[in-house]
């Protein structure tokens, strides 16, 4: 029989995140189950929490596209070996809340980066009237295109980097506490 997780984190996990055996069961998944479904890809280890948090992060602050986000960063788990729950969670960094500071932060950025003046309020324009296709081209080309995703890039790889860094350490310290609580037990 198996365990109970003791820690809050990985009761939470365990409580919401389906189990292979689900995954197995969706119709879209079954002709590539057997590379989703791969049990090192869904583990916590401490190589692929840090690269699914590094991943997560640089698809979710990128491509701000909600739905493939996720879809992304779980497709790019799969070659770098990282931890698809993981990946998937850390998209949801880019938010309705968090995405008009992003945008304007990478549109700074970029016209910092490029040397240019672009302005960030007719990306916004754009989204808060649905505009359309010719709409959406017509911006592409002109000059805050470019500087926000020069800018999105940059914050993006930052944002991959730091989290890879903070996931790396997190799992350091939580093993450690892990082993110095045995080792108190054990004397």
């Amino acid at each position: 029989m198996k365990r109970p997780p003791r820690d809050w984190l990985a009761r939470f996990i365990a409580a919401n995140v389906p189990t292979r055996e689900q995954l197995e069961q969706v119709r879209i998944l079954r002709p590539v189950a057997h590379r989703v479904l791969a049990p090192e890809l869904w583990r916590f280890t401490r190589r692929s929490v840090p690269r699914g948090a590094a991943l997560g992060l640089l698809v979710g602050i990128f491509l701000m596209i909600p739905g493939l986000q996720i879809a992304g960063a779980a497709l790019l788990a799969l070659p770098f070996r990282a931890n698809i729950p993981i990946a998937a969670g850390m998209t949801f960094l880019s938010n309705p809340a968090t995405t008009p500071f992003i945008l304007y932060a990478s549109v700074w950025l970029g016209n910092f980066l490029l040397g240019r003046t672009a302005d960030a309020s007719g990306f916004m324009a754009l989204v808060n009237s649905h505009a359309g296709v010719s709409e959406w081209a017509a911006w592409l080309f002109s000059e805050a295109a470019p500087a926000m995703l020069v800018g999105l890039a940059v914050i993006s790889i930052a944002a991959a980097a730091i989290g890879y860094g903070i996931a790396a350490l997190f799992w350091r310290v939580r093993t450690a506490a892990k082993w110095r609580r045995r080792h108190v037990r054990e004397d």
